[in-house]
């Protein structure tokens, strides 16, 4: 389980939020890219210390498990869906406001003029559901019409191009010249290579 998702627990604390968490609401916040985590720390600390754990309630990176195949190899990771912004759930007056936005790291809410702007829940609830998606994508380097070489499998040190790429399934379509004949055959990612 991710710390940054939405855990049973919290999701059941929402459901019997008391009416002073009721009325929090989600914004989101731009922050230096690749300082998600830090400004996460860094505002979770800053929460606790200047006690307003009863304004603001829940500090979120939307990130999610992906499968990356590098030199032949299958290895998890995990991508931050949006990058640069980090997702708070809190009341927003004068002090809440303050305490986010002199947090390290942190350049600013997301919306209309100097005034945040509240994403509805319906949204929230689908970075959600997108985060916590069961299968992992693939990503890989490979691109259509690029010249590769078969590693294993019955067609194995054959040459070829890929055809079409299909990152949800971890499978590429490779055109192959048998018998001077351009036949597709499709290959798991950890079959081929660059050439």
């Amino acid at each position: 389980m991710q710390p940054d998702q939405l855990t049973q627990e919290k999701k059941e604390a929402l459901k019997n939020a008391t009416p002073l968490d009721a009325k929090a609401k989600w914004y989101v916040i731009h922050v230096q890219t690749g300082y998600e985590a830090r400004v996460k720390t860094g505002l979770e600390q800053r929460i606790k210390s200047l006690g307003v754990e009863d304004k603001i309630f829940d500090v979120v990176i939307p990130m999610r498990e992906i499968v990356i195949v590098k030199k032949g190899k299958k290895s998890k990771a995990k991508e931050k869906v949006f990058p640069g912004y980090v997702l708070v759930r809190m009341i927003l007056n004068d002090d809440s406001w303050l305490v986010v936005r002199t947090t390290e790291g942190v350049t600013g809410f997301v919306g209309a003029g100097l005034k945040p702007t509240p994403i509805s829940d319906k949204e929230v609830e689908a970075i959600m559901k997108f985060v916590q998606q069961e299968q992992p994508k693939f990503k890989t380097k490979f691109s259509v019409g690029e010249a590769v070489k078969i590693t294993n499998g019955p067609f194995a040190d054959f040459l070829g191009t890929i055809e079409a790429i299909d990152e949800e399934k971890g499978k590429v379509r490779v055109l192959v010249s048998i018998f001077d004949r351009e036949t597709p055959v499709e290959l798991d990612f950890l079959q081929v290579a660059k050439l």
